[in-house]
């Protein structure tokens, strides 16, 4: 170790871990990472993969002003280092202008973290966000490849790069989708995404769409095809049209048919309608078998299904305790009919739990909204006012911020408890969660008390 006046850059400690390396290494909060092995530091992947070996050097400037070189033998351990910027660098914002764009149909008011457009590929990585490609240079592809990071997730909603121009409202996003045969080639697993437009990428050109993307298998694992939300704030934005069941009937047909011929010779279904176009169109949720493992939950496909499965193996064994309780249940109109289904699974089991159901219209962002995860506390405040809650109210928590017991309005779990007078109780969004909270009982990993899981973040899966 050398010491030695230095003026620092680079990136600041926040905190260092008890017990860990870091801590042995009189690292502090306050202290600044430099570089390592003498190459900077861009961001947290350079720093993962630089520490990611068993000797490294590692060159710190202390609070004090102090530059010291230190020789680390880790044998792959975490450092147990946390520094003040997670990414280690600036988030890059979107530089599209989607026609469909969900954040461009916010209302004005709300917290400003929730107008902040990303498209940045490193949180495709580390939250599965989807990203449009068009931020990025060859420079990030070459570092995906080198560091062998997957999967990435691709906003790409259509193959045809003139239309793709239009629907992202950006001259390069065409050429952008280039950038997937370098992944290809170099074997990085991809999902892929489509954001289905009325008259615009649907029907022949969501045909094309799909086609396009067959020949990226195996390296491409899985596509979503979701419905365009539609929020009653598009005043001044492209004239979109919501899909009708008819619309749903056949885009689903479209897409069942390239599943048919994709599994004969690839073995997977590869490309999946959400649960929006199964229930739109009045038709059975797919078997869980034709989900391919649920690789794109994130995007509404297969939840559902995998709901209902969850319920029915948690319940397997379980045996009627005699208890009597009265609760109630709130959720988006899309599931409301689905988690009927899966409560009568639960109560006929359980014949001494009443639950009653109630489905919330979303008035906040407009009614063709029907997603539990963007209802907010207002609405439920309002439309449950006066009604029957029993003991409690249970609601998902895809409803709440990641980690945190506030709604999208900034209500907070403990609002809307004083507005109705009763207490609610956070369900992680699974079947077992949802048969212990009903029977009010805690499961082994507590799923029906903690907040965290997947709550909303209002992610670019609508880029």
């Amino acid at each position: 170790m050398t010491k030695k006046k230095h003026k620092h850059k680079g990136h600041r400690i926040a905190a260092v871990a008890k017990g860990s390396i870091g801590e042995e290494l009189e690292l502090k909060p306050g202290d600044w990472l430099l570089s390592i092995n003498g190459e900077e530091v861009e961001d947290i992947f350079d720093y993962e993969y630089y520490v990611d070996s068993p000797s490294l050097v590692m060159l710190v400037e202390k609070a004090n002003g102090e530059e010291w070189e230190l020789d680390i033998e880790n044998e792959y351990e975490d450092l147990g280092i946390i520094f003040e910027n997670s990414l280690m660098s600036e988030y890059r914002s979107c530089c599209n202008r989607c026609i469909f764009c969900f954040i461009d149909q916010m209302p004005p008011g709300m917290r400003e973290t929730l107008y902040f457009k990303d498209d940045d590929s490193r949180l495709s990585f580390l939250q599965g966000n989807y990203i449009t490609l068009t931020n990025m240079k060859e420079k990030d592809i070459d570092r995906i490849i080198r560091f062998h990071l997957s999967p990435i997730n691709i906003s790409v909603h259509t193959t045809n790069p003139e239309l793709r121009c239009k629907m992202l409202n950006n001259r390069f996003a065409g050429r952008a989708l280039g950038m997937m045969d370098r992944l290809f080639a170099a074997g990085t697993p991809m999902n892929g995404q489509i954001v289905l437009c009325k008259g615009i990428n649907d029907g022949e050109e969501l045909d094309r769409t799909i086609g396009d993307l067959v020949n990226y298998i195996p390296a491409m694992e899985s596509v979503s095809v979701v419905p365009v939300g539609l929020t009653k704030y598009r005043k001044g934005l492209y004239p979109l049209k919501a899909f009708a069941k008819e619309d749903a009937e056949q885009t689903i047909d479209l897409i069942e048919g390239w599943q048919k011929r994709i599994y004969k010779e690839h073995g997977i279904h590869f490309v999946h309608a959400s649960d929006e176009f199964y229930l739109l169109a009045g038709r059975s949720l797919p078997d869980a078998k034709r989900y391919d493992g649920y690789l794109q939950l994130e995007n509404g496909v297969g939840m559902l299904r995998l709901l209902q499965d969850e319920v029915k193996e948690a319940l397997e064994g379980m045996a009627d305790d005699g208890g009597e309780d009265r609760l109630s249940i709130a959720t988006g109109l899309l599931a409301s009919e689905h988690i009927k289904q899966c409560v009568q699974d639960i109560t006929r089991k359980f014949p001494g739990r009443e639950v009653m159901i109630y489905p919330i219209v979303n008035a906040f962002f407009g009614e063709e909204i029907t997603v539990a995860g963007l209802l907010t506390g207002q609405d439920l405040a309002e439309q449950l006012k006066g009604k029957a809650l029993g003991s409690r109210l249970l609601l998902s928590s895809a409803l709440f911020r990641s980690g945190e017991e506030v709604f999208l309005d900034d209500w907070t779990k403990t609002d809307l408890e004083r507005a109705l007078q009763v207490p609610v109780h956070i369900v992680k969004s699974s079947g077992q969660a949802l048969v212990y909270a009903v029977l009010g009982r805690k499961s082994e990993k507590e799923a029906d008390t903690d907040a965290s899981g997947a709550g909303y973040e209002l992610k670019n899966t609508v880029e």
